[in-house]
């Protein structure tokens, strides 16, 4: 599943998802759905949206901007992969513990 905000909500990304089999959890924005009612018939269905799914984006939002406290991984100083992913678990056990 796919948790994004209104800017990622394109019919190119969508396809591409479905594609996939990825289920998007994506706001429709105010334009794209006017312009499909505009339409009629032929804008066809409104996408799907999960507003209980759709909450939970918060939670990993707020996750994430925990992570970038850490400079290290906020800058990407780091030269390869598997360094920065070590500093990535090493900043996760010290959110968890403190939490």
């Amino acid at each position: 599943m796919v948790l994004a905000d209104k800017a990622y909500s394109s019919r190119a990304i969508r396809t591409h998802l479905r594609r996939r089999g990825i289920r998007a959890v994506i706001p429709q924005p105010a334009d794209q759905a006017a312009n499909r009612k505009r339409l009629g018939n032929r804008g066809g269905r409104p996408p799907a949206f999960d507003r209980t799914a759709y909450r939970q984006r918060n939670t990993v939002e707020r996750c994430i901007n925990k992570l970038k406290q850490w400079r290290g991984l906020a800058t990407r100083y780091d030269k390869t992969a598997t360094i920065y992913l070590a500093a990535l678990h090493v900043a996760a056990i010290f959110i968890w513990s403190a939490g």
